[in-house]
């Protein structure tokens, strides 16, 4: 599979005959064209029209973060397999609020299986989670009975909120108690490394969702309005747990990221480079792990199961077979 690149450095991306070469103070190298699906810039970069339209020749997606790391936005190239046909599906499915409700509840449904999931791993290793996993288990059968997405969203919310309270229990560290839930700005270190990873999950699923038939405007959980995406909020929702949760409880159980790879500025927490770079290295490694895939019986990596979740949603608007979310099963 092509790899992602992610430049952290200040300097300039350009066009080198037929590939990429990027320039900065401390060096410059070749970056091949042939082996890059995605590109994340966090640094100061340079540009140009030349490099574009090499990205949209050989169809790389580029996102670029600010100084905190929040994401800014997408150079997302001429859509290569873009349909008039599955657009259709999905306003049909959208406008009609019976189809949109069975795709939303069924997101939902993935993303507390997996929260249940997560809190489940860490109470076999000797974290007192019991309560969270019931009251986990007891918001799932409240989806079923919701008939609206405010409510279906209420659902989630307090799901959610049960599930940060927990964090306190599987991090066990003072320097990152959990509080409550803050964003932009994030108010303590926790929430930071929360915001910085949703982040990199909601351009991971945009990445993924140009390689298919779906336009990501329009989703169903997220309300379709004038932001430019929502599908990849939805189905970010079933991979935060399994993903950025799993990969912040790695970085602080084995101190990889401590209290002093954060500043406090004007806007509320900021995570240092270096934090940001090893999140993003662990991450990485989280989605280039495989794991057996019970439905087509062989190996498939993190990575992968994100583009196969869009291919059963497409299955689904196409009538083909019911959309089931994936639920991780260590």
């Amino acid at each position: 599979m092509k790899k992602i690149i992610y430049i952290f450095s200040d300097g300039e991306l350009k066009r080198q005959d037929n590939t990429l070469k990027f320039y900065c103070e401390e060096t410059s190298r070749f970056l091949p064209v042939e082996d890059i699906s995605d590109i994340f810039v966090f640094g100061e970069v340079n540009i140009n029209k030349k490099l574009l339209e090499l990205l949209s020749q050989k169809e790389i997606v580029m996102h670029y973060f600010n100084y905190h790391g929040y994401y800014m936005g997408t150079f997302y190239p001429r859509e290569h397999y873009n349909s008039g046909y599955m657009i259709l599906k999905q306003a049909e499915h959208y406008q009609d609020n019976d189809k949109r409700m069975n795709i939303a509840r069924a997101i939902i449904r993935g993303a507390l299986r997996n929260i249940r999931q997560v809190l489940k791993y860490y109470a076999n290793r000797e974290k007192n989670l019991e309560i969270q996993v019931g009251r986990i288990e007891e918001f799932e059968q409240q989806i079923e009975g919701c008939i609206g997405i405010p409510e279906l969203m209420a659902v989630e919310g307090n799901a959610r909120d049960c599930y940060y309270k927990a964090f306190d229990t599987i991090i066990g560290d003072k320097d990152f108690v959990f509080e409550q839930r803050t964003r932009r700005p994030p108010q303590n270190h926790l929430n930071s490394l929360i915001s910085f990873g949703n982040s990199m999950v909601y351009t991971l699923v945009l990445s993924e969702i140009y390689k298919t038939h779906l336009d990501p405007r329009i989703g169903f959980l997220h309300a379709t309005n004038f932001r430019r995406f929502s599908l990849n909020l939805d189905i970010a929702e079933i991979f935060k747990p399994i993903l950025i949760d799993r990969v912040i409880f790695t970085l602080l159980a084995k101190k990889m990221i401590t209290k002093k790879d954060f500043e406090k500025s004007t806007s509320g927490i900021v995570i240092k480079d270096k934090a940001k770079k090893l999140f993003v290295e662990e991450l990485d490694n989280k989605l280039k792990t495989t794991i057996k895939h019970r439905e087509i019986g062989r190996e498939v990596s993190y990575r992968r199961l994100i583009r196969l979740e869009l291919y059963k949603l497409e299955k689904h608007l196409m009538g083909e077979k019911e959309y089931q979310p994936f639920v991780a099963r260590w």
